[in-house]
């Protein structure tokens, strides 16, 4: 089992909870005064460092010279380029070549991990990618939202963990902060915002469990 990251920022869950429309009005219960009353900022300064600003931009020319291009058979020409940028990749994990990456250097992939066709990690925070894991075509990892809260709306960032032998289904979207417990299964277009538990089946958005089951059962039923 790997070991979860824990959140980052204390006002993640209440952002999440705008997000599912559970947070009572969309202030979060707050008067719209103090936001009015507040003065507009004459700019919006990126919160990344300028380091930070260069790498993604050395990095994206490299992913589009390079990478990119890559035939579907060379994940190991990809696994060597993703570590050159600071990325944990185990040495049969398959990233696809129309995987869009934010930054590398906060992607981990484990031993037989995929990171399927036109997946768009937004790794703004670290994404653990467990053993045996599989995220499929079209999902989108989004470990960044903005707290609505204040009026600059400033990034808010927490990790995602996608433990060992889930599977996250086509066109899913993962928000931050978020685990998929070992053995889930989220369904195809589902919206995951909350924690969902081990060997759990989730689907819908906000996604909710429609059932449970035994990792053991098929291979007891073999036997």
């Amino acid at each position: 089992m790997m070991k979860v990251p824990a959140s980052s920022n204390k006002h993640l869950a209440d952002v999440n909870g705008a997000v599912q429309g559970r947070g009572g009005d969309w202030n979060g219960g707050m008067s719209d005064q103090p936001l009015m009353a507040a003065s507009e900022p004459r700019d919006y300064p990126s919160p990344h460092s300028r380091l930070n600003q260069v790498m993604r931009l050395v990095w994206r020319l490299v992913w589009l010279l390079a990478y990119r291009p890559s035939p579907k058979a060379f994940h190991g020409w990809r696994r060597f380029l993703l570590r050159r940028f600071g990325a944990k990749i185990a040495d049969d994990a398959y990233p696809h070549p129309s995987v869009k990456i934010w930054a590398p250097w906060n992607l981990e992939m484990g031993s037989l991990s995929c990171l399927g066709p036109y997946v768009d990690c937004y790794s703004v925070d670290r994404v653990v990618i467990g053993p045996r894991a599989l995220v499929s075509q079209y999902s989108f990892l989004c470990t960044a939202t903005h707290d609505y809260r204040v009026g600059t709306r400033p990034v808010v960032t927490s990790p995602i963990v996608i433990g060992e032998r889930a599977w996250v289904a086509a066109d899913a979207f993962i928000g931050p902060g978020v685990t998929i417990g070992e053995g889930a299964v989220v369904g195809a277009r589902s919206s995951v915002y909350r924690t969902v538990e081990p060997w759990t089946v989730v689907v819908g958005n906000p996604a909710r469990t429609v059932r449970t089951y035994d990792p053991d059962l098929r291979t007891r039923r073999r036997e």
